[in-house]
């Protein structure tokens, strides 16, 4: 199978460079074919701005959207942003590795999202009227394929328990795995999560890869995150709340599972 890592970590040293750098022989070992964005070491651009098209002559207000339509359906996106996206086609499966930083991902990884995702691509795709509104949530560019998280944090594991101060973890991964990979058609899978980075020692270090290796070893056969799709028949469309009869007694992020 075809594998692309996108890393986000500033220091090739960090635990996060240890566990990409297991994770890129554990795959290849696999028989894997394995691609790594790494976007630091490629001083990525992280502003999405005018200068993403080719076009010569762009209108005199900029508007990301439409600028963005335009370069991806003319072939005038910038080449950075094309090669990433001929990543995402080629990969069946794409990990997204990150050590959560304010409650999200670097925004350096953010960028990178911002500016692939172009309209056309993995947004603004398929028919929007009264009977569907688009293909996403579950269809899409990318269905088909699976995605996984590999993230990071320095909190405690009770810190991101049900009744924790921070928050669930699931409820604070929900925008990237919900709706930056569920979005454009991805199989999301649970996320590997690695909690108290700064105490691990070389024991501690032995048991995450034993650990990342069974997970990545699996990501063909572990059950995806039960996400409802948007066109299946769950949700009013145009209005996309879910239709009174569908988990009436649960709201929030949760009632978007099955």
């Amino acid at each position: 199978m075809n594998i692309l890592i996108v890393y986000a970590h500033p220091e090739p040293q960090s635990l996060n460079g240890s566990l990409k750098n297991f994770a890129v022989k554990r795959l290849h070992d696999a028989g894997h074919q394995v691609q790594v964005s790494d976007l630091y070491a490629m001083s990525w651009k992280a502003v999405l701005d005018a200068d993403d098209s080719q076009e010569e002559q762009q209108a005199a207000r900029f508007d990301p959207s439409e600028a963005s339509q335009r370069a991806f359906a003319a072939g005038l996106q910038s080449e950075d942003i094309a090669r990433e996206q001929q990543k995402l086609l080629w990969a069946d499966a794409v990990i997204l590795q990150f050590p959560l930083w304010w409650f999200s991902m670097p925004a350096i990884l953010k960028g990178w999202v911002e500016r692939v995702y172009a309209y056309g691509f993995a947004y603004g795709v398929g028919e929007h009227s009264d009977a569907r509104w688009g293909d996403r949530y579950g269809e899409g560019t990318l269905a088909g394929k699976r995605a996984m998280l590999i993230v990071s944090t320095g909190g405690w594991q009770s810190h991101y328990a049900a009744r924790g101060i921070n928050g669930p973890i699931d409820d604070i991964l929900f925008p990237i795995q919900h709706g930056i990979l569920h979005y454009p058609g991805f199989e999301v899978l649970p996320p590997f999560v690695t909690y108290r980075t700064g105490r691990v020692d070389e024991a501690r270090f032995t048991t995450l890869c034993d650990a990342l290796g069974q997970r990545l070893d699996a990501l063909w056969q572990t059950a995806p995150i039960p996400f409802r799709r948007q066109n299946a028949g769950d949700y009013l469309i145009p209005q996309l709340t879910l239709k009174d009869e569908i988990a009436p007694q649960r709201s929030g992020f949760g009632a978007h599972l099955r």
